[in-house]
């Protein structure tokens, strides 16, 4: 027997000696015939665990969890010190009507600027329609939400003929759509809307429950296994402040995967280059709300699956702090690294959404004991002062190992005019064993969907899933228990690495992902494919906040050469929200007149 390395006490590892590791990933990129011959061979009672023994050992997996003593104690589920309040704010009632918390958050946005919305001529870039610009249209009886309910509508039944299909909606009930249309156009007729958000339409992604719509979360058969009785416990929220809910977005099926491949449904075109991924999980809600058809949608992530979408499709992407959001009522609800977030295609649509959703669950509000949910203030002057006492943290050698500079020289670029409009700081931080965080993610994510899969799997069903999820499966079956504890032990330390960051870095700052939109390979349609050099790209910098819980959004701040969309990443400290809100819309500003329309773009708004 070799003798067992032991990691320093994370307390004593000493920063200066941290060398960045880029990642490595060995494991081959499989498409059609050799994908599946690669499933048959990892599904084999003997061969398949002697492969995936090999991969993991090639990864150096088996001597991160099972060949090191990892010195601290577990952490199950995110556990968070105490946080200082944050600077100009306002605070939430928690308990309080959803109404007043959305009244609330809209009464501190920056002011309407009425006039150069309904000129479009006079606007000097492409600009999508707000939420408050749907909400004067429907107050000044220019269209009303039936209207634009019927054009939605025609889009959506074109989409299943274009060709290639562009599947955005895995489930759809056209009546049902104009019924709720028609419930919002009575009440502004009656002048007594229910908020902001009355007769605005959104779409919500298909591991999320929304009655009467089956939960599929892309697969042939979840629904046949989990009935929907009621509505997800976010999707609720929203309903009850008017908006109008399309259906169920398309997804990586079970959301395991980040491009948005799914050879059962149709693979979700990105809307600004039809040939290439959305990114995923969230496929289907990032490509509706790029393309103009939805002022938002909800999605899940678990790992990067809003943020890693939003990205690449050029929109907003909000994942919460583990626990400020309820997961009741989704495929999800069991996890310790998931979370049910918005996509929207600005910052103020994607604060109004949050105020409507966000509420933790009891349990969650006993063991996290999360402060009052809080917005930024960005109606006054004194938002600008804030944001220049903010020190954002940037891990260099970290932040430029991306797959195209045109990433990290557009986001640098960035910071650089935050420091001169806003004399944001930038400072140099060090992030030890990000390796190890990857690892610990993979085999939390990895054990606990098994945990919630394993009885269907055992009736038969883990068949009936595509190729590369069945690939993902055979690995997470592989782990262990210990692994699983291991994993655990390691996100006590990646916690106090960056809870040390966070003592002198109000915001760390990243890509949101280390390449753009990846190629569709034609080959990938009929059966999926899977690339884990492509996952490792896409998901680079999105790990922290799903490991750690912690809040994190991604802002498009522009384009690489070939014109697809690059995201800016904030991470913030536990239930920062307004903080990364805040710096989040000083970002979208500075970034408003780069901004260009979508190849797919759909004006729902103007109705001719």
């Amino acid at each position: 027997m070799g003798k067992k390395k032991a990691m320093v006490p994370v307390e004593k590892l000493d920063l200066s000696t941290v060398k960045y590791e880029p990642e490595v990933i060995k494991a081959p990129h499989l498409t059609g015939l050799m994908l599946k011959l690669f499933v048959r061979m990892v599904e084999a009672p003997v061969i398949g665990s002697l492969i995936m023994s090999f991969l993991k050992k090639q990864n150096k997996m088996v001597e991160l969890l099972q060949d090191t003593v990892i010195p601290e104690a577990p952490m199950f589920k995110p556990e968070f010190p105490p946080q200082d309040a944050e600077p100009s704010v306002v605070t939430a009632d928690e308990e309080g009507k959803l109404e007043d918390r959305v009244e609330l958050a809209l009464k501190y946005l920056p002011h309407y600027d009425l006039p150069s919305c309904w000129s479009g001529d006079l606007l000097p870039s492409f600009r999508y329609w707000k939420i408050r610009d749907y909400a004067h249209a429907y107050r000044s009886k220019i269209v009303t939400p039936s209207m634009v309910a019927e054009k939605i509508i025609s889009v959506i039944e074109e989409c299943n003929y274009h060709k290639p299909p562009t599947p955005l909606l895995i489930s759809f009930d056209a009546e049902d759509i104009r019924k709720q249309a028609e419930a919002s156009k009575k009440r502004f007729e009656e002048g007594n809307p229910l908020s902001i958000l009355d007769g605005i339409f959104m779409a919500i992604k298909d591991d999320i429950d929304c009655y009467p719509h089956p939960s599929k979360g892309a697969t042939t058969w979840m629904h046949e296994v989990r009935s929907v009785e009621k509505d997800a416990v976010c999707v609720s929220r929203v309903r009850s402040c008017g908006v109008i809910l399309i259906g169920k977005a398309n997804m990586h099926e079970l959301g395991m995967g980040t491009t948005g491949n799914n050879p059962i449904y149709g693979t979700t075109r990105n809307p600004h280059a039809m040939d290439r991924y959305t990114g995923g999980s969230s496929s289907g809600p990032a490509a509706l709300v790029a393309s103009g058809l939805c002022s938002a949608a909800l999605g899940t992530d678990g790992g990067g699956s809003i943020r890693i979408p939003s990205s690449l499709c050029g929109v907003v992407g909000l994942k919460t702090t583990y626990g400020r959001t309820s997961v009741e009522g989704s495929l999800c609800d069991s996890g310790t690294v998931e979370i049910i977030g918005t996509i929207a295609s600005t910052v103020e649509d994607v604060i109004l959404v949050y105020a409507a959703i966000l509420g933790s669950s009891p349990e969650d509000r006993i063991c996290l004991r999360p402060p009052p949910p809080c917005f930024p203030d960005l109606s006054s002057l004194e938002n600008a002062n804030t944001l220049g006492s903010l020190r954002l943290g940037k891990y260099t050698e970290w932040f430029n190992d991306v797959h195209s500079t045109d990433i990290s020289d557009v986001c640098e670029d960035v910071l650089n005019l935050l420091s001169k409009n806003h004399g944001c700081e930038t400072i140099e931080i060090v992030i030890p064993e990000l390796n190890e965080m990857r690892t610990a993610h993979l085999v939390s994510i990895g054990s606990e969907t098994m945990c919630s899969l394993n009885p269907d799997c055992v009736d038969g069903k883990g068949v009936k899933l595509t190729y590369d999820t069945r690939t993902s499966m055979a690995l997470f079956r592989s782990f262990t228990a210990s692994d699983y504890v291991a994993a655990q032990c390691l996100r006590r330390r990646v916690m106090h690495h960056h809870m040390e960051i966070f003592k002198k870095a109000d915001v760390i700052v990243t890509p949101t992902t280390g390449m753009t939109a990846p190629k569709i390979p034609p080959s990938a349609l009929k059966d999926g494919e899977t690339d884990m050099q492509v996952t490792g790209y896409l998901m680079r910098f999105i790990i922290a906040g799903n490991l750690l819980g912690l809040p994190a959004i991604t802002i498009p701040v522009g384009y690489d050469k070939q014109g697809l969309p690059i995201g800016l990443q904030l991470i913030g400290r536990p239930w920062g929200e307004a903080t990364i809100l805040r710096l989040a819309s000083a970002i979208e500003e500075l970034c408003a007149k780069s901004r260009k329309k979508p190849t797919s773009f759909y004006d729902i708004l103007n109705i001719k």
